[in-house]
C-alpha cells in the first residue's frame, strides 16, 4: 500500500492538522485507528497522508471533496469525542489549516 493519498484531479481540499503529542497512550492509538476507520467511510472522504516524529510532532492531511464533507466529518458524534479528548490529553498544542488544492503533481514511488 502506499504512503500517498489517492487524490483525483484538482480541485479538492486539504485539511491540514499539525499537533504535538503529549506523553503516553492513554487510549490515542486505538481512538486514532477508529478515526482513520470512520473518516475513510465518510462523504466527500479522500484519502489521508499522515507521519509523527520521536518528539511527538505530527502531520496529518486529510483530503476531501468539498468544504461541506469537512464540515460534516468535524460535526460527526465520534469524532467530536476525539476532539475533545485531543484537547483534555493527548496534544499539547495543535494547528488545523483548510486549503484548496488548485494544483498537484506526482512521481509515483518505486
Amino acid at each position: 500500500m502506499s504512503p500517498f493519498a489517492s487524490t483525483p484531479a484538482a480541485p479538492y481540499y486539504a485539511v491540514i492538522f499539525s499537533s504535538l503529542r503529549t506523553p503516553g497512550d492513554a487510549g490515542y492509538g486505538e481512538m486514532a485507528e477508529r478515526m482513520a476507520e470512520l473518516a475513510a467511510g465518510q462523504p466527500g472522504y479522500l484519502g489521508v497522508e499522515s507521519c509523527r516524529g520521536a518528539d511527538g510532532f505530527g502531520i496529518t492531511v486529510s483530503y476531501w471533496r468539498s468544504l461541506d464533507d469537512i464540515a460534516a466529518w468535524k460535526a460527526h458524534a465520534e469524532h467530536l469525542e476525539a476532539q475533545r479528548l485531543g484537547h483534555q490529553q493527548w496534544y499539547s498544542g495543535f494547528e488545523l489549516r483548510i486549503a484548496r488544492v488548485e494544483q498537484a503533481r506526482s512521481k509515483p514511488a518505486r
